[in-house]
């Protein structure tokens, strides 16, 4: 009875962590979508420096936003993890970018993140679920 019930508990944590990610990425990703997105500064500046010859900025954002709303609906299925998890991690190294191609716009000073980089940083807690 005790290793149904850990594994009831396993399998409970398991979704509940699936749910969040859902959660996050579908939110996150209809914002960028409907156009409300408050990273869409930090998106719009970091398309600048990186692939602005290959999309324009009107096709990327949305884009951006149906590949999070995917990437979100692919962690409700099982079956669908591992490519979940690939463009994830995908996702996740070029949120990240800002820290480093963006520095102004990212940290106050050593150690002191900005609001937008205090927005990017929250991404470690999705990598640790």
């Amino acid at each position: 009875m005790n290793i149904a019930r850990t594994q009831y508990r396993k399998k409970s944590i398991l979704w509940a962590n699936r749910l969040a990610l859902f959660t996050v990425f579908f939110w996150f990703g209809f914002l960028k979508i409907w156009g409300k997105s408050p990273a869409e500064q930090i998106v719009t500046k970091l398309h600048q420096l990186t692939i602005a010859p290959l999309v324009s900025i009107q096709q990327f954002i949305p884009l951006l936003g149906i590949l999070e709303c995917l990437i979100g609906i692919s962690w409700l299925f099982p079956r669908f993890t591992k490519i979940a998890f690939f463009l994830f991690c995908c996702q996740m190294a070029t949120t990240f970018l800002p820290l480093l191609l963006m520095p102004n716009e990212t940290w106050q000073c050593c150690f002191a993140l900005s609001l937008s980089g205090q927005y990017i940083m929250k991404n470690v807690v999705l990598i640790a679920s």
